[in-house]
């Protein structure tokens, strides 16, 4: 087993797909997370669907394993038999994520699959898509409390001081799961009230907090306005506190960002309110 206190090994990751590539990325980086030792380069070829896009794939993975005189690690959602072969002739660790699963689910099913390009993103999407591109509308029409009309079709309405993962959350919410989620920063002003903006108190039910640790919050905020009062961890620490015991005052389901991914950020939301996905 290897010795956890070495170095970090650089090793190349190559995401190669005939669409997107957004599914081998999310696959092949959940399953490189787990080698918490080891510093990867990820690079994403998307729209490898051609004999001569799949020899230049080839050629990049080729000259990336003799910089780093270690072979890549190579993700492929390719579908296409004939540009799969060129591509897995690299000199590299190729992971047919397709052949792994579809294979099995063949001779499961008894039928076989239709290899069909850009098969997970058709037409027959178009209501899902649909619903991602209004709620993606929403969510940035509704960021940072710029609109107070029409939180009554908000599914979810995040709450938190600034800077604690609020936008990015919404985003994810609106662009994964087509869900119209709005957010609204607790400010010093509704500290000294103590009360929500007004405008929240009709949809109490849809509330979510989010928080962070002072110390993070400082770090994030010194990011965009160094040095300023704003950003300072004394402030931090009672913008955080106020707005922790505002939340638990006002009843409201909340979690701390700090350690968090956005995807575990937005599925906890998604399961505690139970909404549609």
């Amino acid at each position: 087993m290897p010795d956890a206190s070495a170095s970090p090994v650089d090793r190349t990751v190559f995401y190669v797909s005939d669409g997107t590539g957004i599914t081998a990325e999310t696959f092949g980086h959940s399953l490189m997370t787990q080698f918490e030792h080891l510093r990867v380069r990820q690079v994403r070829l998307p729209f490898v669907n051609s004999p001569e896009k799949a020899m230049e794939a080839l050629r990049r993975i080729d000259e990336q394993s003799n910089i780093d005189r270690h072979r890549p690690i190579v993700f492929s959602t390719l579908v296409d038999i004939s540009i799969n072969e060129i591509v897995r002739r690299a000199n590299c660790r190729f992971l047919d994520l397709f052949a792994t699963f579809v294979e099995p689910l063949e001779q499961e099913f008894g039928l076989k699959s239709t290899h069909t390009i850009g098969r997970s993103h058709t037409v027959g999407d178009a209501g899902q898509y649909n619903r991602r591109i209004d709620a993606i509308n929403y969510s940035l029409t509704h960021d940072d409390g710029q609109a107070h009309a029409d939180l009554a079709n908000a599914e979810v309405i995040l709450v938190g001081v600034s800077r604690s993962g609020k936008t990015p959350t919404s985003l994810y919410l609106a662009m994964q799961f087509g869900i119209k989620a709005a957010n609204y920063p607790l400010i010093p002003e509704d500290f000294e009230r103590k009360r929500l903006p007004d405008a929240l108190y009709p949809y109490k039910r849809k509330l979510f907090g989010l928080s962070i640790t002072p110390t993070r919050l400082s770090e994030v905020r010194n990011e965009r306005r160094p040095g300023s009062a704003y950003a300072s961890l004394q402030n931090c620490r009672r913008e955080v506190s106020e707005a922790e015991a505002m939340m638990r005052r006002e009843g409201i389901r909340w979690l701390s960002t700090t350690n968090k991914s956005i995807e575990e950020i937005a599925t906890t939301i998604v399961e505690d309110l139970q909404l549609r996905s």
